[in-house]
């Protein structure tokens, strides 16, 4: 189970004197790419589950990951998730082409895909979409912070979160930070996130529910239509 606090900066200012302010304690920044699938039957939707590849920095290192019961509570975010690493040209190809994930043999986390929720065949995938985001990771007071940064047409979110066991003390030294410089933010919601969209001019249906989506605030752009009724799904105009 991974546990993770999230916060929301509420801007590019905020966002700035975060870094600034982290500075020193900067270990690497990684440039991400994010893309998400599902079963040509929502096999995974349908069960609250979430497929990604994640590329970096490029093709420097591409790494699948299944998510499943997200829950966020008090701006902490409880997963289940599993991940491996991917050649990088395997994981294009699989981009290019969803239905080559079948064939991808040496992946336990797409072994699984088959074995435990039935997606099979090179028929048997479908692409979501995806987002791009900047994000700085830093080493501090004990914790690992990584900053966000992800852009969209109508705008950029920001936010910062790290991976705790002890996410409480996390979110109070997190909160603490934030506040003695002065630095605007806010608790991490989904419905926020929608009221961004609304206000966007951007036309398109969000068709991943946000708990499997809510990694962080920067959901899936995505053309498809079709939405499993467990999910939390809008239309933005």
């Amino acid at each position: 189970m991974e546990v993770e606090v999230k916060l929301r900066l509420e801007n590019a200012e905020a966002h700035r004197m975060v870094t600034t302010s982290l500075a020193p304690f900067h270990i690497i920044t990684h440039h991400q790419e994010n893309l998400f699938f599902d079963g040509v039957a929502e096999e995974l939707s349908s069960r609250h589950v979430v497929l990604q590849i994640r590329f970096y920095n490029d093709n420097a290192r591409c790494v699948v990951s299944l998510k499943a019961k997200v829950v966020l509570v008090n701006n902490v975010s409880r997963v289940k998730e599993d991940e491996g690493d991917l050649d990088p040209k395997v994981g294009r190809d699989c981009v290019a082409e969803p239905g080559k994930l079948d064939l991808v043999v040496e992946s336990r986390v797409l072994r699984r895909m088959k074995e435990e929720f039935g997606v099979v065949d090179e028929k048997g995938y479908v692409g979501l979409g995806g987002f791009k985001n900047v994000r700085s990771v830093y080493e501090w007071k004990d914790l690992k912070l990584e900053v966000d940064e992800t852009g969209f047409g109508f705008g950029t979110l920001y936010e910062i979160e790290c991976e705790s066991s002890s996410p409480e003390k996390a979110k109070q030294l997190l909160e603490e930070f934030l506040k003695e410089n002065g630095i605007a933010y806010s608790q991490t919601r989904s419905d926020g996130f929608r009221q961004d969209l609304r206000l966007s001019s951007v036309s398109f249906r969000m068709n991943l529910y946000f708990n499997c989506c809510f990694q962080s605030p920067e959901l899936i752009c995505c053309p498809r239509v079709r939405v499993p009724s467990a999910t939390c799904a809008f239309e933005v105009n």
